[in-house]
Formats: structure tokens, sequence, C-alpha cells
């Protein structure tokens, strides 16, 4: 069911967008989504909680006001954790670095932002009053989210340490022949013991600029791909690879109007 009260530790629960213009990042969401914004109250710092219909019991994401000059803008994943201290010093156990260390959001709960021992940014959530996301895998809610890195060993094994993850790597494409990890062709899914999978890896290989980072992205799914992205457009955002069919159903990657990457997949079946 795509209503959710709870998640299982180990799987994404939560994201939120770093921008600099809450403003305009609600209009084009919104008109891309259909997304609310709730008022945001004083004591939230402009963190503006955004919801599927005008229903606040359902919340998507958030949009998160930028302070630093030059910050990039992007899209932040946050992992659900029963013990965030247990988590952080897993994290720092196994080569990874903590950016923001845990602390209090109010009675909602406890955060912590790391990077992995390859580099990809991610968030940890341990929930009190808030689980996360009240709504996922239906048009306009979160549904994905992928890690892109260079070393998928190296990150298959930290995710495996610190969460629990599985990640179980499937070939793609026409030439694809073995499971293997050198192997080019390979996507690799990630999921808890006994449950479905929720994310996945690439590799970047030569292809890819050798000035891109590591990094997470996450997936929105829509009811039409082709209309989401031309819709982005249309909003001020840009098509930065456009709709194309895969195992999955049909996905585009697009970029808003203040440089932040995500991407939209309409879910075969």
């Amino acid at each position: 069911m795509p209503d959710r009260r709870s998640y299982e530790p180990g799987t994404p629960c939560w994201i939120d967008l770093g921008t600099p213009d809450i403003a305009s990042a609600k209009a084009f969401y919104g008109g891309l989504f259909g997304w609310y914004a709730l008022p945001s109250p004083p004591v939230a710092g402009g963190y503006t909680m955004m919801t599927l219909g005008p229903d606040d019991g359902r919340p998507v994401a958030a949009l998160m006001p930028q302070t630093v000059e030059g910050e990039p803008v992007a899209w932040t994943t946050y992992v659900s954790v029963a013990d965030l201290d247990a988590a952080v010093g897993a994290v720092r156990a196994d080569g990874g670095q903590v950016l923001l260390e845990p602390m209090d959001i109010l009675d909602q709960g406890r955060m912590a932002i790391f990077a992995d021992s390859v580099g990809a940014v991610l968030g940890a959530w341990q929930p009190l009053a808030f689980p996360g996301a009240g709504v996922v895998n239906e048009p306009g809610a979160f549904c994905w989210s992928e890690l892109a890195c260079r070393d998928v060993g190296a990150a298959r094994a930290f995710y495996g340490e610190v969460f629990g993850w599985r990640g179980e790597p499937h070939p793609v494409g026409g030439s694809a022949e073995t499971h293997t990890e050198t192997h080019t062709e390979t996507y690799t899914e990630w999921s808890v013991p006994g449950g479905a999978p929720f994310g996945g890896m690439i590799r970047m290989d030569e292809r890819w600029p050798a000035e891109v980072p590591p990094h997470w992205s996450v997936y929105f799914a829509v009811a039409g791909c082709d209309e989401a992205a031309a819709r982005a457009a249309e909003l001020g955002g840009a098509v930065r690879m456009p709709p194309t069919d895969i195992p999955a159903g049909r996905f585009a990657m697009l970029r808003d109007p203040q440089g932040g990457d995500f991407s939209v997949i309409r879910l075969s079946g």
C-alpha cells in the first residue's frame, strides 16, 4: 500500500531538497506533482513540508532553505534507523564521515547526515512523532533512491555493515552475461533481509565525467513519463535525459530551475 505510518529500520523513509529559493521550488514541484506547501512555523527555520494534495496527513517531501552561498542544490534521502547513535558509530567504523552530528528535531525525531565510504551523502532518521513520508510509490510521491559510484564493491560492503542492506546485482542490457561486480552492465538492487527492493546502485564508468562525484539521487512516480518531462520543461526546468524505457518502466532525468536533479518514472505493472 502506498500510504505509510511506519518504516522498517534500514529503509528510506524521507527526502528533502536543499534549495536557495523556497518560493520557486514550491511553484515548480507544485506545478509538476500537485504538491501543497504546509505553513512553516517559526521554529522550523523555513523548513517547509510538502504534501500530496491538501491533506496534511500525506507528506511526501520537504524543502530546506540553504544558507551557505554556492552550496549545491540537492535532494537528500533519509534512512530510518532504530538507534541513531549506533548507526553513526557504524558509519565511522566502516569508513564513512559524519557531516552533521546527531541532533534532535523538536519532538519529531533525531537526524544525522553522513558521507559513505565512497563519498556519497545520505541522511539517517530515528523517528519519534514523525515516521517519514505518509505516501510513497504513487504518482507524485517518492518511490526509489539510487546510488551512483565508482566502487560498487566498497559501497555494498559499507551499507551491508551500517544498515544490513543486501545488494543484489542484476544484468542489464543485451550484452550482460554475468552477475559479477566487474561486469560493466549490472544494476544493484538494495533491500533489507525479507523486504522488497527500495533502491538501487549503478557503477560510474568511463562515460561519467571525472568531476562528477558519487551521489544519491531520488525518483518520483508519475502517471506519464513523457508528460511529466514536458511539464517540467514548461515550468522552467530541464530534461537531462529524455524519456527512456527500462525494465522497471519508463523514466526521465530532470533538473529543477535551481539546479536540483531528480528522476521521474512511470512504473510498469
